[in-house]
Order: C-alpha cells, then sequence, then structure tokens
C-alpha cells in the first residue's frame, strides 16, 4: 500500500471511505441512516412555521417531517416557502440547522449564487496555475450568470477537461434549482454520501490511490474501535475525550511524569494530537479542555500550538479561549454524526 490512500468500503450496509496515511488513519466518512437525519449540503423546499422570539431565528418545516432552524428570520412570514440548505447536523432531540445561503460545492470550484465574482483560494500561490484555472472557469460560464465562483485549492489538481466539466455541471444543477417554482414541501438536491464526499473533500491525485474494499484487511475496523474509547494514550501521559449532551469535556493528564513542565507538555502534546481525535470521532459543538496544571505565563505557548494545529483541520472550529476556571474552549461545527452514536463494532 502507498503512503496516502483513500478506502471505499461499507459497514453494515452503510457506504463507509477512510483515508489513511503511512497506515493511520486520519478522516473518516460513514453514511449517516436517512430515517436518522437529513445529511448536510440537503438542499430543500421548506415552509416556514414559527418564529423564535427573542432569537430572530425560525423553524422551517422540511421533508418527511423534518424541522429546521434558520438562524436570520428577517423579511420572512409564516406559511412561506422558502430554499434552504442543511448546514450540519443538529443536536440529539434539537431541530436541522437550516442557511438560506444556499452553495453548490464541488471539487474544484464552489457556485455561490447571487455573489457575483470569482475568488480564489489563497492556498493557490502560483500566478500560472491562478491564470490557468481562471480562463477555464471564464471560458465555462455563460454571461448572464447570477452567481460568485470560489475555486478551491484542490482544483490545482484537477485537469482543464474535469475542471471545466465540473463548473458546468454546479452552474446547470444551481439554475435549475433557483428556477425551482415548486410550492410543496420537497427534497431539491440529496446531500452527498460517504464516498462521494470522500472522493470530493480528500486529495485524490497522483500521490494517493483509491481502493474499493480492505477495511479489515488493513486495519481499519480496529482503529475505528479504538476511537470510540474515551481514553487517549499521548506518551506523555493520556486524555479523556467525553462527550455530554451539553458539551464534549477533554480532561489531560500527565501520568507518572511530575516536573514543573509536565502539564505543559502534555498541554502541547494535546493540541498536536486533537483535531484528529475530534474529526474521527465525529465530534463538535462546545469543547471545553481541562487542561494539566501550567503556569500562565505559558498560554500562549499552547495558544500558538493549538492556532497551528486547526489551521489545517478541514472542519471549521473557533478557538475560543480561556473561561475564569482556566479552561479553554472550542466552538466546533457539527459536521458529522458523532462515531460513537453511529458506529457499533
Amino acid at each position: 500500500m502507498t503512503d496516502s490512500v483513500i478506502i471505499l468500503d461499507d459497514i453494515d450496509g452503510r457506504e463507509a471511505a477512510a483515508f489513511v496515511v503511512a497506515g493511520q488513519l486520519e478522516d473518516f466518512f460513514l453514511t449517516s441512516l436517512d430515517s436518522v437525519v437529513l445529511f448536510p449540503g440537503t438542499i430543500c423546499r421548506g415552509v416556514v412555521d414559527q418564529f423564535v422570539k427573542g432569537q430572530g431565528g425560525v423553524f422551517v418545516k422540511l421533508p418527511d417531517g423534518f424541522r429546521g432552524f434558520l438562524r436570520n428570520s428577517k423579511g420572512l412570514s409564516l406559511g412561506e416557502k422558502i430554499l434552504i440548505q442543511v448546514t450540519s447536523y443538529p443536536d440529539e432531540g434539537k431541530a436541522i440547522p437550516v442557511t438560506d445561503r444556499i452553495i453548490f460545492k464541488g471539487r474544484g470550484v464552489i457556485i455561490t449564487p447571487y455573489a457575483k465574482g470569482i475568488n480564489v483560494s489563497r492556498q493557490i500561490k502560483s500566478d500560472e496555475e491562478k491564470l490557468r484555472i481562471l480562463d477555464i472557469i471564464n471560458e465555462s460560464v455563460p454571461e448572464d450568470l447570477v452567481s460568485g465562483i470560489i475555486v478551491r485549492s484542490m482544483a490545482i489538481n484537477l485537469d482543464d477537461h474535469t475542471l471545466s466539466e465540473e463548473t458546468k455541471a454546479l452552474i446547470h444543477l444551481s439554475e435549475k434549482v433557483l428556477s425551482d417554482k415548486g410550492t410543496e414541501i420537497e427534497l431539491l438536491v440529496q446531500g452527498e454520501n460517504a464516498h462521494a464526499l470522500a472522493l470530493r473533500e480528500w486529495p485524490v491525485f497522483k500521490k494517493c490511490q483509491v481502493f474499493t474494499g480492505g477495511f479489515e484487511k488493513n486495519g481499519i475496523l480496529d482503529q475505528l474501535a479504538e476511537l470510540l474509547d474515551p481514553r487517549v494514550a499521548m506518551g506523555l501521559g493520556s486524555i479523556f475525550i467525553e462527550p455530554t449532551r451539553a458539551l464534549v469535556a477533554v480532561d489531560v493528564n500527565t501520568g507518572n511524569d511530575f516536573s514543573p513542565a509536565a502539564g505543559l507538555k502534555a498541554n502541547l502534546q494535546l493540541a498536536k494530537i486533537l483535531p484528529r481525535q475530534l474529526r474521527l470521532r465525529g465530534l463538535g459543538g462546545q469543547i471545553t479542555l481541562d487542561l494539566a496544571p501550567m503556569a500562565k505565563k505559558d498560554r500562549k505557548q499552547f495558544e500558538l500550538a493549538m492556532t497551528k494545529s486547526f489551521k489545517t483541520d478541514p472542519v471549521e472550529s473557533t478557538l475560543v479561549g480561556w473561561t475564569p476556571l482556566g479552561h479553554f474552549e472550542i466552538q466546533r461545527k457539527r459536521e458529522r454524526v458523532p462515531l460513537r452514536l453511529s458506529l457499533k463494532l
């Protein structure tokens, strides 16, 4: 097996995908059961159902009896038909988070309705590559396009034909959805399942091979089983990652190291491994870190380590900062169903 591979398989009849680097699981997608919730990315025609006083939001009726919560209710009226998109998975027992700012996301580009212009990812540094991509897109879009386009960093790995065809297909889909004249609650575009999501979000190019089947052979099931254990050995002590209804608690222990620098070393090790652990466990929402004891003068070093570590994490996270009790808080998008709820090995 090469150093970097994508394995497409299934678990209990559901599509699953693993991104593996040097034998270690780095990311994992598992298709959720349709009966549980609508996938993020799903686009629906919904109906404004109930305003939430004091929050500026509104509940929206969705297909199959689901209920969504839209934070911005400005200009809406009860019973109004609106297009919305599912943004993330909900907390248990709560409405599905939705937005009326719909996007159409591909591997190389994102179509943003009513936001004109072309914006290129800052991660594309080469001027030559930027010109190549812009030439392809300009040749692929109609002159009367009313949407904007965001060029993703992975566009550099797409050949001219693939990038052009994807851009045309997404524009066509966006125009079809935005011109919708239906009046009933209806699902218009289904969010992507695990295999499609993996091929869209993970680096499928020359140095990364794609295999179909092989979870058991390559030890993926064993690595997933380890993620169901709240304890994570770090070498410099251990951490415990324990989700509750209100938040995800992360406790850091120094183990048998009682030296003055033990707390800082354990906390820096946590900063290094935390994004991967949260990503693979599918955890989001409010994350509260109960760190090992360290001097206040060391907090800046810890913050810098956290910023560096989360910078490359694909899941949107905000490092909120310190509480009066000395805990460190993170707010993280709920992009995935928690592994403990969706997987039983």
